[in-house]
């Protein structure tokens, strides 16, 4: 949270009086973990309550028991005063509690319309009636800001951030009394944040109750009004008032510990050294055009820019995941072939997706084998895998980058979400990569975590690793990378140290779009950033070698 007060107008408090829900000595286990251990959470009518905690915390498991999808072991739930067992999402829904979940649930093969009415289909003579499904879906996606949605199209093929507003647009379809966001605005850039802060102060207007839950503090700051804090299944404070605690406090109670000094320091630039990833007027057709940088052996190199920019595009067509139009990518000098993934990876590139559960891990496998996976060959003898040497190697990047808790056999999924992007790391780790695109690294992740991350990418360019990182989060790439990108409408309108550059800038930038990249570029070319484009080469129509993933963002 920043020290200064936001610069929208406060929040009004919410009257006081007898709470909506309140949640006392709430116990889940499950095996070999108990999830939670006595939380106690109070929500009042009309407020903003923040629910804050490392990724392990509990918050997760606490938000399933209140939308029904987990029942409680031990504890009470009490609604308006009276005690109720909320046993299935129907019974959640019927007495007025909507979620938004972190991990999207919208099946890919409907519209947007037959999402939003999931559940909730209305029909007339035992036909659906698919017109005013559209129109009500019509005037939903409006009052979140998006008209531009369409409800006939297929969800599967939106954006993550669009489909963020449909998952939004189908909980408020209902009647909610108390309205549950995890993690809303994950993937959202600044100007659809804004959107978001204004329908929940339109919901809290009315009387309707928020839980938002978020790793970014700023954003506590500027829509709570009260902050529950969880840490290893436990409430640890309750209740606290947003205005009256202090960031280091919070974190305090979050980590058990202070976290200062989050991004480690920048090392000495070098210049002199051969760029290990060479990228000449990269472009994809209606996506990104006429992207040159270098990446050299020990710098991280960063994306800036708005969701939807092209900065995922880009570093997605670097990865061979997507078939660039025209351009050259170069490791250690050697061309790629456009839409190759095998060979990036034989090249030694490894990808870490934006969306890590559904393009990165294999959720239902165990950590072994998610950290194995590109490099499965090392382990095979006479066509069989030698389970002993995979899990002896998985193990030395379990130790190595303390993955918790350290069960080399536990599945992925139960992991949070910290932990599931450093077996993404090993991976590529125990692949030993080149050049590693890491795409919004930190999605999800708390604030303790975050700081682990950040050494760890730190060490990695350290031993030689080109990276690359894309955030939404500006203070991220700043302060993370050595040099920055700035990418706005599929170009990129600057290049420069990452010490010459600061937040108002990079939003001035990315507002001017194209046009700051006519004039500025001959202010954008420092010495040992960016090199004159290279010969162009023809689009590829060579299909995938053996063994590369087609689908988008694969794991490889």
């Amino acid at each position: 949270m920043p020290a200064e007060p936001s610069t929208a107008p406060p929040a009004p408090r919410p009257a006081a009086g007898a709470p909506l829900l309140r949640c006392t000595g709430l116990v889940k286990a499950f095996p070999g973990v108990r999830a939670l251990d006595g939380v106690d959470l109070e929500v009042l009518p009309g407020e903003v309550h923040c629910l804050l905690g490392q990724n392990g915390a509990g918050k997760s498991t606490l938000i399933k028991v209140l939308a029904g999808a987990h029942a409680p072991d031990e504890g009470e739930l009490v609604w308006r005063g009276e005690p109720v067992r909320v046993t299935t999402p129907q019974a959640a829904i019927d007495l007025g509690i909507g979620t938004i979940y972190q991990e999207l649930d919208l099946v890919d093969g409907l519209t947007v319309a037959d999402n939003v009415e999931l559940g909730q289909e209305r029909s007339r003579a035992g036909l659906s009636r698919r017109r005013e499904a559209r129109q009500r879906a019509s005037a939903l996606l409006a009052r979140l800001g998006h008209p531009e949605i369409s409800p006939s199209a297929e969800v599967g093929s939106l954006p993550a951030a669009a489909q963020q507003v449909v998952s939004m647009a189908r909980a408020l379809s209902r009647d909610v009394q108390l309205m549950i966001m995890d993690e809303p605005s994950a993937v959202l850039d600044s100007g659809e944040v804004e959107r978001l802060f204004a329908v929940v102060r339109e919901l809290t207007a009315q009387g309707v109750a928020v839980v938002y839950i978020s790793h970014r503090l700023e954003e506590v700051r500027e829509i709570g009004d009260r902050i529950t804090v969880l840490k290893d299944g436990r409430t640890v404070a309750s209740s606290l008032d947003v205005r009256d605690t202090p960031t280091h406090e919070v974190i305090r109670l979050m980590t058990g510990r202070s976290v200062e000094n989050v991004f480690p320091p920048r090392p000495a630039p070098v210049e002199d050294a051969a760029p290990v990833l060479s990228v000449r007027d990269l472009a994809r057709r209606g996506e990104f055009t006429g992207v040159s940088f270098d990446v050299r052996a020990g710098e991280v190199v960063g994306l800036a820019g708005l969701v939807g920019a092209g900065r995922s595009e880009i570093v997605e067509t670097v990865y061979g995941a997507r078939r660039a139009t025209s351009g050259v990518v170069e490791v250690d000098g050697r061309p790629l072939r456009p839409g190759d993934v095998a060979g990036a990876v034989r090249a030694g590139v490894g990808l870490c997706p934006e969306e890590r559960k559904s393009q990165g891990l294999v959720l239902g496998e165990s950590v072994v084998r998610n950290i194995s996976l590109s490099s499965l060959g090392r382990f095979a003898r006479g066509g069989l895998v030698d389970r002993g040497r995979e899990r002896a190697a998985a193990d030395e990047q379990v130790a190595a980058l303390d993955v918790r808790p350290r069960d080399p056999e536990r599945p992925a999924g139960d992991l949070s979400g910290g932990n599931q992007q450093k077996v993404l790391l090993g991976r590529w780790l125990l692949r030993g990569c080149r050049v590693l695109l890491l795409d919004e690294p930190t999605r999800g992740v708390d604030v303790g975590a975050r700081s682990e991350l950040y050494a760890l990418v730190r060490a990695l360019a350290d031993s030689g690793v080109a990276v690359v990182v894309v955030s939404s989060e500006i203070e991220e790439v700043l302060g993370l990378s050595d040099r920055v990108l700035v990418v706005a409408d599929g170009e990129v309108v600057h290049q420069g140290p990452a010490g010459e550059l600061d937040e108002h800038r990079v939003l001035d930038l990315v507002m001017q779009g194209g046009g700051a990249r006519r004039g500025s570029r001959a202010s954008t070319s420092s010495p040992g950033t960016s090199a004159p484009p290279g010969p162009t080469a023809p689009p590829s129509t060579t299909a995938p070698g053996p063994g590369a993933p087609t689908t988008h963002g694969s794991a490889a």
